[in-house]
């Protein structure tokens, strides 16, 4: 069933889990995660970054399609959408929702931007979830400012957003170093901010890292980076290596490593049989 991904994080929120956001850009990625979604009876939201696909209005389709032959709760995003134009281009895709990253603007200019999507958005029922704060990149936890609880909730105020990304220490790509999650500010960002929270970066945090922010109040957790090294340490294997055509083929081989990595996501997110 297709729905917006702002009904499937209210409901997480009140029940005390996350519902796994994980990363796809074509046909065979996005079957493989709506049919672990069906397996583990979980909500699924499917992240689509633009340029991912060379047809977005096509991949806008065909997601709506198989979301609607689904028997879980899927919805569609753009994942940091950059420019005015992405956005517009994701809503006149169809998709459910949008997610507008103006985090590295200063205050005053993310707002403006931010809520002027929002109008646009919400006019044609699509949902809207922004960033305050910003996450690092590959590790590097420099450029990793965290967010401020009383900013955090005059933001959504300001710009009506429906859900927020928050930085906590997590970072965007391969992850260096011991993780470190800052839980007693996502504990205040949970008790002062009133709508769901989301985690960026979730690859290579660590399980149980990301099963206690998940039952701390997160409740969407991006994974990408993570996705695709499953599907890569599952082709490089010595089975694949030998015969790429025996049992599986080749893209049965690559959704095999993605489905293993999503099944694990949506347990550790105590997603699963919350369909």
């Amino acid at each position: 069933m297709l729905v917006s991904m702002i009904e499937s994080m209210n409901k997480a929120r009140e029940n005390g889990y996350c519902v796994p956001a994980l990363s796809a850009g074509n046909e065979h990625i996005l079957r493989a995660l709506i049919e672990a979604a069906e397996e583990k009876r979980s909500p699924l939201i499917v992240l689509y970054m633009y340029g991912n696909n060379p047809d977005m209005m096509y991949f806008g389709r065909m997601v709506r399609d198989l979301a609607l032959q689904a028997s879980v709760p899927v919805s569609v995003v753009l994942d940091h959408g950059a420019k005015y134009e992405h956005a517009v281009a994701a809503i006149r895709a169809g998709f459910t929702d949008i997610m507008v990253d103006r985090s590295a603007l200063p205050y005053e200019e993310n707002v403006a931007e931010v809520r002027e999507l929002v109008k646009i958005a919400h006019a044609v029922g699509v949902g809207v979830e922004a960033e305050l704060g910003h996450v690092g990149f590959d590790g590097d936890l420099s450029q990793n400012v965290f967010t401020v609880p009383s900013e955090a909730v005059s933001y959504v105020a300001e710009t009506g957003v429906d859900a927020l990304a928050v930085a906590i220490g997590t970072s965007h790509g391969k992850y260096r170093g011991e993780p470190r999650l800052q839980f007693d500010l996502l504990k205040e960002l949970r008790e002062q901010v009133p709508v769901p929270l989301v985690l960026h970066g979730g690859s290579g945090t660590g399980d149980t890292n990301l099963r206690k922010a998940c039952r701390m109040g997160i409740c969407k957790l991006n994974v990408a980076f993570e996705l695709y090294h499953g599907a890569l340490e599952v082709m490089n294997g010595e089975e694949f290596r030998q015969d790429p055509y025996a049992e599986y083929g080749l893209y049965n081989y690559m959704t095999k490593g993605i489905q293993d990595v999503a099944r694990r996501i949506m347990d550790v997110c105590g997603s699963t049989d919350k369909a």
